[in-house]
């Protein structure tokens, strides 16, 4: 229970995260029918990058902060960057939305947030975050109980974000759990796994497991902002999307080479393909 997001809020793993998540949300939105977007790690919702926590480790800096002023910004971006400006409105970067605030504010008046945060504290805060709009519920809970406790929804259509904190050495192992809990209650839902990139035995274990998951169809979305060869540190992170929503693979194409360029430290790479392609 140590592990606190606002050390790592607005880094580069958020940035690919979370303009993957607005994406999603923008497909998904294509349809006027309502849909479910749950969160299982949801943490506070919104970060101070200038507060205690963030400041401690500047990791922002080095990722929302070098996109912030680029002159270059994709429209795939536009939503993303909506929401940060809004809480910005005086152009000077200092609160970051997590994804229940960017979920609370991509989706439309017809579609339900259910978030579930298990830190007592955090939880606490991610409910006074969220008041006032009743579109949202927190719950308190087990973030892997997530998908029998909330599964199946009534709504057709359902967006799941599993982001643990990778505290624990099974905690690749339950995602994969958790994906086949989910699309074995409800077969249509889009889930979108973020994991760290760091070591490669057990990221080879976990491709495997998805590989061989229930999940109808897989796409794996990284990005490298070190070399994948050194072990030593956080080299990127990833997304492992199952029944990801039409469109998505062609607007990443789009979005990761330019983000590679963006947020590399040492050495930026990105790769995009299917663990598991529709039969």
């Amino acid at each position: 229970m140590n592990y606190r997001h606002a050390f790592h809020a607005g880094n580069h793993a958020d940035v690919l995260k979370h303009i993957t998540l607005s994406r999603l949300i923008a497909l998904l939105s294509r349809k006027e029918a309502p849909f479910v977007c749950l969160d299982s790690h949801a943490g506070v919702g919104l970060y101070d990058l200038k507060g205690d926590q963030a400041s401690r480790t500047g990791e922002w800096l080095e990722g929302i902060a070098r996109l912030w002023d680029a002159p270059d910004l994709p429209e795939l971006t536009a939503d993303y960057f909506g929401v940060l400006r809004a809480l910005n409105p005086d152009d000077q970067l200092r609160y970051y939305p997590g994804s229940p605030e960017l979920a609370r504010q991509l989706t439309r008046m017809q579609d339900r947030v259910l978030l579930n945060e298990k830190h007592p504290e955090d939880g606490q805060l991610l409910k006074d975050n969220m008041r006032g709009d009743r579109r949202v519920a927190v719950h308190l809970g087990e973030g892997w109980h997530v998908p029998r406790a909330l599964l199946p929804v009534a709504e057709k259509r359902a967006l799941l974000l599993i982001d643990p904190p990778f505290e624990q050495a099974d905690e690749l192992e339950r995602c994969i759990t958790a994906l086949n809990e989910t699309i074995s209650r409800m077969r249509q839902t889009v889930v979108a796994i973020w994991y760290p990139i760091k070591d490669e035995r057990q990221l080879k274990r976990f491709y495997q497991g998805l590989e061989k998951s229930s999940a109808p169809k897989l796409l794996r979305v990284e990005l490298f902002v070190h070399s994948p060869d050194d072990a030593t540190r956080l080299s990127g992170s990833g997304l492992a999307i199952a029944n990801p929503p039409w469109g998505l693979e062609d607007e990443l194409n789009q979005l990761l080479p330019w983000l590679a360029s963006k947020l590399a430290q040492s050495q930026g790479d990105w790769r995009l393909d299917w663990l598991v392609q529709e039969k």
